[in-house]
């Protein structure tokens, strides 16, 4: 709709228009596998908090479809180089 915004001594005459936002970032990034760590690589540097980038990992990897996936003891992820090491709980 329309709507009137007033700015001091003068008036101003708005229309709202839908916004669409991308919620999702893709990246690729390089995987070694051992029977219970993954060493990731390559890791963009995104503007997003560290802990953010943990979560991110830890998620994607937690998924079953992913080659397996499974329950994530630990991340340790170093921004500063782009890598980070997943280690499940069990070996798969």
């Amino acid at each position: 709709g329309k709507h009137t915004v007033n700015l001091d001594t003068k008036r101003a005459e708005l229309k709202v228009k839908p916004l669409t936002l991308e919620m999702g970032i893709k990246f690729k990034l390089h995987v070694t596998i051992s029977g219970k760590k993954i060493n990731l690589s390559e890791i963009p540097d995104l503007s997003i908090p560290e802990e953010w980038m943990r979560d991110k990992l830890e998620l994607n990897f937690y998924k079953s479809k992913l080659g397996g996936g499974g329950e994530v003891e630990n991340v340790s992820y170093d921004k500063q180089s782009g890598t980070a090491t997943l280690t499940f709980l069990t070996p798969g």
